[in-house]
């Protein structure tokens, strides 16, 4: 079962609860389109080089369509197509204006010069401008990109179309950003890992995390939590994991991940190293996976001695494992809703970029806590009334306005 089947399969699980039809569920399984272009630039050594670019545009029935671009060797349309309609479902699930839409270049930016990344990154952006919009869609920062790169973004779609801040979110706060953007995901992430302890009768102080990945999601996650006093005790990167049972020094951790160096170089007292596979399995209350998806298998699954897995990565848990999880009693918090304070502060963003206001980082924290905490109380309530799973009620709450909006609009 490849990444769109997977997400699909959820979807298709809720739809027979909400006994939509056939026909609604076909129409909110399609795709509205389907963006692929060549992306030629000229190397440094003067080599001509031709990478892959897609925007796929899921469904923009509550909105125009957003979603983040991935520059990753490995990106394929499958992928695509299975993240555009993530985003139509997270975006639902926070009850935020948008659609969903995903996209990138198939490159890997640890090969190209920052010269050479600013020229794919401009390219792409000159053969899909007539795609993406203010009022169409709003591209944002995922994996392998930054402020950085949407400022190009802007750069090269204002010199097509005149200024338009509003074009792109995750924009440098220099450049139109917004406060609190960068850590918005991290920070969504603890809010509703903090409201799911509370409901359990536990806290988030004390209580032992391990975090898969250490980016701009892990890291801010891992912050977040340890400012609330949780025990952070192993996180990884693409080099491997490093473990402390007494809790990681998670300061001194970000300053050196800022660095740009890997924690397979980190040193430091009590701690161990552990595998990426290893940190899936640690005896800890919250298992985050913030890598990239597919890590949670039905073998991982079977072996996850995590009380609560939040979902901060798109798609880490298979349907498979999802199955076996759920057999086991380990709740899981789907990625549609734990992970959405991204795509909820690019909604600030651009609110504030078509407004022309600015807001404080309270005023952006306060809010996003606010429409979090709010989706996860509807998803819950879901879930204690109908006896669901927390991903089985997200995708109904999400289905469920997507599906009246469209009806409402006319097909």
């Amino acid at each position: 079962m490849n990444a769109f089947e997977a997400t699909n399969y959820y979807l298709s699980r809720a739809s027979a609860i909400m006994k939509l039809g056939p026909h609604v569920e076909k129409l909110l399984l399609s795709l509205e389109a389907e963006h692929h272009v060549s992306v030629p630039i000229e190397r440094d050594n003067g080599e001509l080089a031709v990478f892959s670019g897609y925007r796929f545009q899921h469904n923009s029935a509550r909105g125009p369509t957003k979603g983040g671009l991935r520059f990753h060797p490995a990106l394929d349309p499958e992928d695509v197509r299975a993240l555009a309609a993530l985003m139509t479902w997270k975006t639902a699930v926070v009850n935020v204006p948008f659609g969903g839409a995903k996209g990138g270049v198939a490159c890997d930016p640890s090969q190209l010069s920052q010269g050479e990344l600013e020229r794919v990154t401009r390219k792409f952006i000159e053969r899909i401008s007539q795609e993406i919009g203010p009022q169409r869609d709003i591209p944002a920062p995922d994996v392998n990109t930054n402020a950085q790169v949407m400022a190009w973004i802007m750069d090269q779609y204002s010199r097509l179309h005149g200024f338009s801040p509003a074009v792109v979110t995750g924009k440098p706060v220099e450049l139109h950003g917004s406060e609190g953007r960068e850590a918005a995901t991290g920070y969504g992430v603890i809010c509703i890992t903090e409201s799911f302890l509370q409901d359990i009768g536990k806290s988030l102080q004390n209580a032992t995390i391990s975090i898969q990945g250490f980016g701009n999601v892990g890291l801010f996650a891992a912050l977040s939590a340890h400012q609330r006093r949780a025990k952070v005790v192993a996180v990884s990167d693409v080099s491997g994991g490093i473990l402390n049972r007494d809790g990681l020094d998670i300061p001194a951790l970000v300053e050196f991940a800022r660095s740009r160096r890997l924690l397979a170089d980190y040193q430091a007292d009590g701690v161990s190293r552990i595998s990426n596979d290893a940190l899936l399995t640690c005896d800890v209350d919250v298992l985050i996976p913030a890598a990239l998806g597919g890590v949670l298998n039905r073998d991982v699954a079977r072996e996850v001695r995590a009380k609560v897995i939040v979902e901060a990565a798109n798609a880490p848990t298979s349907p498979e494992a999802d199955e076996i999880l759920e057999q086991r009693g380990i709740t899981v918090i789907p990625d549609i809703l734990a992970n959405a304070g991204g795509v909820t502060v690019s909604y600030f963003e651009w609110t504030q970029n078509l407004q022309c206001l600015r807001w404080t980082e309270k005023e952006v924290n306060d809010r996003l806590r606010q429409i979090m905490t709010a989706a996860y109380t509807t998803v819950r309530g879901l879930v204690q009334s109908r006896k669901l799973s927390w991903r089985t009620a997200a995708y109904i709450v999400a289905l469920g306005r997507v599906a009246k909006a469209a009806m409402l609009r006319g097909v």
